[in-house]
């Protein structure tokens, strides 16, 4: 990894909590669960297009909410549909499938598919929030990075990026596969499955929503914290 930069490509799955206007009569009632941790990621679309336009990598991203769909969700996986989509019928589940959740992931794993094609070694950081408490616990942490660690590269790039983030503030708490595990499901193991680990570095990027709702002052400067640890751990400095 050393002495030259990885090809970098961001996505946002949960950028959102949009509803099409022809799903919007199931979700009559559920504005605040929509506005809620459970409708979107409050903070990373933010992010990530402040990252895309800093670094001039491209963004996938999508602000359709995860209630309707979880792009982030493999195709069998039981959180695909939320309580209000899953008591819809098959044909209206394909029909969402179709719509929005195909679309987006085919886009992306074309994307990846042109970098492996050209024997390019790509970063694909997944730029995601997480509530600061969930279910009575408080989350100590202000920023996850996960990733599998049974593939060396994703090891090795997490805890770069990690050190060069606490480069930037010593005083963040910056944890590894936390708070999820890295390898469970969602759109970055999904692609590990589709690529060689050695050009692949699949990583779920999570800040913690109570810094977004902080002062500006301090979601403007760890916004360009990450961009500086990236750029560090990416060696484009």
């Amino acid at each position: 990894m050393k002495g030259s930069a990885d090809a970098l490509i961001l996505t946002c799955e949960h950028g959102g909590h949009s509803v099409p206007r022809e799903l919007q009569p199931l979700f009559r009632g559920h504005t605040a669960l929509l506005q809620s941790h459970r409708g979107w990621d409050p903070g990373a679309l933010v992010m990530a297009r402040y990252l895309a336009r800093k670094l001039d990598v491209p963004l996938y991203a999508a602000s359709i909410s995860r209630l309707v769909v979880d792009l982030n969700r493999s195709p069998s996986h039981r959180g695909l549909f939320s309580s209000v989509t899953g008591d819809c019928s098959g044909l209206e589940r394909k029909h969402i499938l179709d719509r929005y959740y195909t679309p987006y992931r085919r886009e992306v794993e074309q994307a990846v598919s042109r970098h492996l094609k050209s024997r390019l070694a790509l970063t694909h950081v997944s730029v995601h929030s997480f509530t600061p408490v969930l279910n009575g616990h408080r989350r100590n942490a202000d920023i996850g990075i996960l990733y599998n660690p049974d593939r060396a590269r994703e090891a090795i790039f997490a805890q770069r990026l990690r050190l060069a983030l606490l480069e930037t503030d010593p005083d963040l708490c910056v944890r590894c596969n936390y708070p999820y595990r890295g390898s469970a499901d969602g759109f970055t193991t999904w692609l590990r499955r589709l690529t060689p680990q050695s050009l692949y570095t699949g990583i779920e990027l999570e800040l913690n929503q109570s810094i977004v709702a902080k002062p500006a002052a301090r979601w403007v400067a760890l916004r360009d914290q990450v961009r500086t640890a990236l750029r560090t751990a990416l060696n484009r400095n």
